[in-house]
């Protein structure tokens, strides 16, 4: 099984929570870890999603970074709300 792993980095420019993750995390530039493994059945090279991890300030040791496993579509939605308040919509239509 062959796994790909891909990195980008993603900045919320407010305090933002996701789902799983369980407290509010601190605005900032946040390293995103994607891993796909090879579907190896096929003819032409096809990955598939295996887990979306988000590093993250660990909560109990000060500069320490732990790497938290998420939905992506969790983050998604993260970085939509931060892209809203960025914007000025206010709090009540975010839920709408």
């Amino acid at each position: 099984m062959s796994i790909r792993t891909t990195r980008k980095t993603v900045k919320f420019n407010h305090p933002f929570s996701i789902e799983g993750v369980g407290r509010v995390l601190p605005p900032g530039a946040y390293e995103i870890v994607t891993d796909s493994e090879l579907i190896e059945e096929l003819s032409f090279p096809v990955y598939r999603h295996v887990a979306t991890m988000i590093l993250a300030p660990a909560q109990s040791f000060q500069g320490s970074i732990e790497m938290l496993t998420i939905d992506p579509v969790d983050l998604t939605a993260a970085m939509e709300r931060d892209a809203l308040v960025v914007k000025g919509v206010p709090e009540s239509a975010k839920s709408k």
